[in-house]
């Protein structure tokens, strides 16, 4: 008898993708690598177009059928919600995200019924003005519903973990297991000719993400502003989310020259992997994470980090970068510049720090990640 684990995957073909598409894809193909003996892995998305579906197949190889549900994401979204609609049959569900079939079932007469749904951070309470109010209520219903239906909760960071227990009481339903590095992000063979085609310099501070107030990019490019600029182009790589700022007319209002802010957009993962590779600096000045994936990035190719105290950055950066203290808004510009000079003109802190990253980067694995959501699902 062949037991299937049915992934909610449709974040790969969610028009916002980014981190949480990332996320979707990588570790739903580790799932497929690691199934055990008698187990196999199915997904779950949205009515997508036909050429989504191809993709998810092709970024999934091994996916043993892929249910294609009758309501488009964000109708499907708004049923999940409010429990309008389930999957058809039973068994195990793992969601990537929030988004998820959650109502009541029978685990307790039936251990295979069960469903485990993954809380990347708690912004929704703590910063939701960095989200569309309809993003925040969705994200706060679900988790309601989560509470009330899910058999088990995954989270990044033990800081989350600590984060959702003061807001919804799981218990010991939380499972935290971390993500990882893309297995896409490599410097590739052509790099000197991606590296002239993106523009960078010589020398350059770089800071990727997802653009929104909470990520710290204002007070980043203030900080070129300071006293203790180290005096470095800043590269910002990443699409604006919602309410982004505008760094133009940060860059004026503090004094910037203009042409040392340049916005790049979302890169393709080998121009992503050159700028990481080759920058002085990576900085990660986010007011509020839940993980950081973009700082486990820049480790993962040796690039010095400075990054803030927001305290699910810093367990995960674990001292392998400099950390800058987030008290005194008014002072943060300062510090991040006086942190990033440090690092530009010191080349044995930039080389020690480039191990540690490395050396960090290395204890996060999408392979550990799925061999314990297996695991999950087993002890369930």
């Amino acid at each position: 008898m062949t037991t299937t684990l049915r992934v909610i995957v449709d974040d790969i073909v969610s028009p916002a993708g980014g981190g949480m598409g990332r996320y979707a894809e990588e570790l739903t193909r580790e799932l497929i690598r690691t199934a055990p003996a008698g187990c196999q892995v199915s997904g779950v998305v949205s009515s997508s177009l036909e050429s989504d579906y191809e993709r998810v197949h092709t970024l999934l190889p091994g996916l043993a059928d892929l249910f294609k549900s009758a309501l488009a994401r964000r109708e499907l979204q708004f049923a999940w919600q409010h429990g309008v609609t389930r999957l058809p049959g039973s068994g195990m569900v793992h969601a990537t995200s929030l988004m998820a079939p959650l109502s009541k079932h029978d685990r307790v007469n039936n251990t295979g019924d069960q469903t485990v749904v993954t809380v990347h951070d708690v912004v929704a309470w703590t910063h939701p003005h960095t989200m569309s109010p309809r993003q925040a209520s969705w994200a706060k219903g679900m988790a309601r519903r989560a509470f009330k239906y899910a058999d088990a909760v995954v989270v990044p960071t033990h800081t989350v973990a600590a984060q959702l227990g003061e807001i919804l009481d799981f218990g010991e339903r939380i499972r935290v297991i971390p993500g990882a590095v893309s297995s896409k992000l490599s410097v590739p063979i052509d790099a000197d000719d991606r590296a002239a085609a993106i523009g960078l310099p010589a020398r350059y501070i770089l800071s990727a993400g997802t653009l929104d107030p909470r990520k710290g990019i204002e007070p980043l490019i203030r900080s070129l502003a300071s006293e203790a600029d180290a005096g470095l182009p800043l590269l910002i790589a990443g699409p604006a989310g919602y309410n982004a700022p505008d760094a133009a007319a940060i860059a004026e209002a503090a004094g910037v020259d203009a042409d040392r802010v340049v916005l790049l957009g979302r890169l393709p993962d080998a121009d992503l992997s050159v700028a990481l590779d080759r920058a002085t600096v990576f900085a990660f000045p986010s007011i509020a994470e839940g993980f950081g994936l973009p700082m486990v990035e820049a480790f993962h190719f040796g690039t010095p980090v400075v990054h803030s105290d927001d305290p699910a950055v810093v367990e995960v950066a674990a001292g392998a970068g400099l950390c800058v203290p987030l008290d005194d808004t008014e002072g943060y510009p300062d510090r991040l510049a006086a942190a990033i000079a440090t690092i530009a003109d010191d080349d044995a802190l930039a080389q020690r720090l480039s191990f540690a990253g490395l050396d960090r980067a290395a204890n996060f694995s999408w392979r550990n990640a799925a061999q314990q959501v297996w695991q999950l699902h087993a002890d369930l």
